[in-house]
């Protein structure tokens, strides 16, 4: 188990964000009592609220003494204190693998964040798993900041435009704060639902205008029934096509969406598909890299992860659908096929 040097951080504003968090969290007051744990702490440790809310933090880890000294480090210094590859007693008194981060309350006390290890993480590519892991600690503490400053940005500007960037900002500090879960819990899939695929992709067109880097092009087909998918991933998805084709010196961008019937994906034929394509005027896929895009760490870029498409087409895939692209010079196809009414298991 390792402890984590505490680290400089707002202190965060319960109020506002640990209720709408998706990862197990609850409060925990000045003598050390768990108070507001949410569903997810609940179904993690296999107890109702009212049991937690009168059991004190040392319970969840008996004979650990680094949690209570967490959190009286804490409440010392105000600052973050993590715990990594701790272990918790659920209900039937059964461990689970989690790291911890505690984070200083406005109102008193800390905020306890539990995210549960899942096995998948530290199999293949072990070096990677642990700096993605390590990074989505990190990110979720000015994540937090940054999402209570546009909330206060939203409620004490009068013009409407700032109000919108500010929901914007609000909008990805939870998309990314989703990611960072992602990581955390080996990705899991969130579950899926109806999705209006024009409203993800005006929120990746406000977006990518506010960078102000490209004139965007809308060309929609509003007879689409909705789909049924993860909408924020999916905005991650259309997100990477779009900021790919700005770093490959695009000026232009076309968002087109269209009903594609007898569409061939992988090796099976959908009887009714959603198409959408991002199509750009940049300098194109170097040939070079044609036969391998998809994979993971191939970039065009020196100072690229080689992440980005790899994971649209991961993304794509948990869709049931299938992520192609055309490209010369001036002018680069990326189109998204997705089937409707297919089961996704």
């Amino acid at each position: 188990m390792m402890v984590q040097p505490p680290q400089s951080a707002p202190t965060v504003d319960s109020t506002t964000f640990w209720p709408q968090l998706s990862t197990a969290a609850a409060g925990i007051d000045a003598q050390q009592q768990l108070y507001a744990p949410n569903p997810a702490l609940c179904e993690l440790l296999g107890m109702g609220a009212r049991r937690l809310e009168v059991t004190p933090l040392s319970a969840l880890a008996p004979d650990r003494p680094e949690l209570p000294e967490a959190f009286r480090r804490v409440l010392a210094e105000q600052r973050v204190v993590q715990l990594r590859d701790f272990v918790l007693l659920d209900a039937a008194g059964l461990p689970v693998a989690v790291d911890l981060t505690l984070s200083p309350l406005a109102e008193g006390g800390a905020l306890l964040e539990v995210h549960t290890l899942a096995p998948a993480v530290r199999e293949p590519n072990a070096q990677l798993s642990e700096s993605l892991r390590g990074f989505a600690h990190e990110v979720k503490n000015p994540l937090a900041g940054l999402r209570g400053a546009a909330q206060l940005i939203a409620r004490r500007v009068a013009d409407e435009g700032v109000k919108e960037l500010a929901g914007l900002i609000i909008a990805e500090a939870d998309r990314l704060a989703q990611l960072a879960n992602r990581l955390l819990q080996g990705s899991v899939m969130s579950p899926l639902g109806p999705v209006n695929i024009h409203e993800v992709l005006e929120r990746v067109a406000a977006l990518l205008v506010s960078q102000g880097q490209a004139a965007i092009t809308r060309d929609f087909d509003p007879s689409l029934p909705l789909l049924q998918g993860d909408a924020d991933r999916l905005t991650q998805l259309f997100l990477n096509l779009g900021r790919n084709a700005l770093e490959a010196g695009a000026d232009r961008l076309v968002l087109r969406s269209r009903a594609e019937h007898s569409a061939r994906i992988h090796d099976r034929v959908a009887k009714l598909a959603l198409r959408v394509d991002v199509i750009d005027n940049g300098r194109g896929v170097a040939s070079e890299l044609a036969d391998h895009l998809f994979l993971p760490m191939v970039s065009g870029r020196a100072d690229g992860s080689g992440l980005g498409l790899a994971l649209c087409r991961e993304i794509a895939g948990e869709h049931l659908g299938g992520l192609t692209y055309r490209s010369r010079a001036g002018e680069t196809v990326f189109s998204l096929l997705l089937p409707y009414g297919e089961s996704h298991g």
